[in-house]
């Protein structure tokens, strides 16, 4: 079975002759832009044989605002952008890049971020200050963050409607946050961001039937992960040791669907931070980790992978150890 086979078949939970497994990891220390950030890409996917390529949106977070927005009302004022926009072309370019590069082989899967994280991310360099900043917004007038994300939902959802129909991506991975027990009620979730997450999912799944929705967690913050629950999708990435919720009960968490993960991938800036068996253990435990994952779920619609984004600084062999452990069952 090829790799595009495997893959398809795992996300349709049809059976497979070994579980696919694929991580990724941001390029800041390459490239952000341009062509050192698709070379960054390159280079990754050719030290791990992985079973897909995820293409990562670095350099390109945040929503391109057109002058910087210091207060809530300003978001009155913001307006759509095109498929022409810089922003829109940087990535698509991107994405078909690596698509030439791969798709006859694997399946290629492009992310898109929620509108919320997308226009909190234009807000500063750097993610405290976004933070504070569209917690701030929120306070001084609810309305206008609501009027400033129906404008990002759009440009999200242009970007999908690109990588699928102009680059000719796989499906999309669908980074839904923001979720944290810590931020907002479940109430407060499903007025304030919920609506336009949700019709941004909703054109993903028009666009593609192979996507995978990532249910992000980190740090060990819970999420109001039962909202997320409810949106539909083909497979489902969630962050297993943040959640407190294992591969074999998030399955019935959410609905019986395809699942991706298994592997705290969580790091700090020191290397010390890093935690977890996929950068502590040995080999033998790592491969037993990995084996035991798929015997302990089936093989049915299963595909390994991490909680979230794996440290760059890590020995690729070590996510190469997990490739061979599940092509050994």
């Amino acid at each position: 079975m090829d790799k595009r086979a495997r893959v398809k078949n795992a996300m349709d939970k049809k059976p497979v002759d070994h579980v696919p497994v694929g991580f990724w990891i941001h390029f800041f220390d390459k490239g952000t832009v341009g062509e050192p950030n698709i070379q960054a890409h390159r280079e990754y996917y050719s030290a791990v044989d992985f079973d897909f390529v995820k293409v990562m949106n670095d350099g390109y977070f945040g929503f391109p605002f057109a002058k910087k927005i210091e207060r809530a009302s300003q978001l009155y004022e913001i307006e759509p952008i095109g498929k022409d926009h810089a922003w829109v072309r940087a990535l698509v370019e991107r994405v078909k890049a690596l698509v030439d590069a791969y798709a006859k082989d694997m399946c290629v899967i492009a992310t898109v971020f929620n509108p919320f994280s997308t226009m909190k991310c234009g807000f500063a360099d750097n993610l405290p200050d976004c933070d504070k900043y569209i917690m701030r917004f929120v306070e001084e007038d609810a309305m206008a963050v609501k009027h400033g994300l129906d404008v990002v939902a759009q440009a999200c959802c242009l970007l999908t409607e690109l990588f699928v129909k102009e680059a000719g991506c796989d499906g999309i991975f669908y980074s839904v946050q923001n979720g944290e027990v810590t931020r907002f009620s479940e109430a407060e979730y499903r007025e304030l961001v919920m609506p336009n997450e949700a019709y941004v999912l909703e054109r993903i799944n028009r666009f593609s039937d192979y996507n995978i929705l990532h249910c992000c967690g980190f740090d060990g913050v819970q999420n109001h992960i039962g909202l997320w629950a409810e949106y539909p999708s083909k497979c489902v990435n969630w962050a297993t040791a943040a959640e407190n919720l294992s591969l074999a009960n998030g399955r019935v968490r959410f609905g019986g669907r395809s699942v991706l993960g298994g592997f705290d991938t969580f790091f700090g800036d020191k290397i010390e931070d890093q935690r977890g068996i996929l950068y502590r253990g040995t080999q033998e435990e790592v491969q037993d980790y990995a084996r035991n994952l798929i015997l302990g779920s089936g093989k049915l619609g299963l595909m390994l992978g991490g909680d979230c984004t794996v440290d760059s600084r890590i020995d690729k062999s070590r996510l190469q150890w997990v490739v061979d452990a599940a092509r050994s069952i």
